[in-house]
């Protein structure tokens, strides 16, 4: 896939996500949302083990909602299509079946860390400050900033971030668990391909069942994770064959116990 916005390539079962608008510091706009929900679908539909997002340039992974694209909306379409498909595709990357990496080569501000949040691993540059200035602006951290943020990084530490204008640096967002890894400048994608290869390494339904148990463990699409688990199960069962045979020969089924 090879969009204006976002860039989405899948090798050797690794995806490479990447935002595309350095020129704007990576901002979100209507048409980048749309992008990274259908790139989420190529990923689910791939052979990809393991994804990697990050930002083009080295200024910003991605400062948040595009101001000018938001800002001239109404607030009908604002609450009904800029935060609706927003969560859509927000959910969609913190609920990828494959472990999802996030490399944070530069700010993450706003949007910018809810995407983070998106993330099983967040590996962040030395360089980069992360916050959430929304309020500043008149309006809330929208794409789940109090949600996910609360359940992926404690609600105190949105509290200071959201209501009391807190950043931090990379080294500061390290210590208070906002990343996980800290690197040099410039050594982001090299950290995240190793953390993919440990992937790799491991057991790809054992990684994604697990994945999904600690998705509905915080709270993330429980009710999904419970149907899908127990949908497999009666996918593999006897039951399964012996009821599609007899409906296939038009006959009473014969369970067994």
């Amino acid at each position: 896939m090879s969009d204006p916005r976002v860039d989405l390539s899948v090798e050797d079962h690794v995806a490479r996500i990447t935002l595309r608008r350095p020129e704007k510091l990576n901002a979100i706009d209507e048409e980048m949302i749309d992008a990274l929900l259908k790139a989420c679908r190529i990923i689910e539909r791939s052979d990809a083990r393991v994804a990697i997002f990050a930002g083009e340039g080295g200024e910003s992974f991605c400062a948040g909602g595009d101001i000018e694209a938001w800002s001239s909306l109404d607030a009908e379409t604002f609450s009904r299509r800029w935060l609706r498909d927003g969560h859509g595709a927000f959910d969609a990357l913190a609920r990828l079946t494959v472990p999802l990496i996030v490399v944070l080569n530069g700010h993450a501000l706003g949007g910018g860390l809810e995407l983070a949040a998106c993330a099983d691993l967040r590996i962040a540059e030395s360089h980069v400050k992360i916050g959430q200035p929304e309020p500043g602006l008149g309006i809330i951290p929208g794409w789940s900033g109090t949600q996910r943020a609360s359940r992926r990084f404690g609600a105190q530490l949105v509290r200071r971030m959201a209501l009391f204008g807190e950043v931090y640096a990379a080294q500061e967002a390290l210590a208070l668990g906002l990343v996980d890894q800290v690197v040099a400048t410039g050594e982001g994608a090299a950290a995240a391909e190793a953390a993919a290869a440990r992937v790799l390494r491991r057991s790809p339904r054992a990684t994604e069942l697990t994945k999904m148990l600690i998705n509905a463990a915080e709270g993330e699409e429980s009710e999904r994770v419970v149907e899908a688990l127990a949908g497999a199960v009666a996918a593999a069962s006897d039951d399964l064959t012996e009821g599609l045979a007899a409906y296939r020969q038009k006959r009473p089924a014969r369970f067994g116990k």
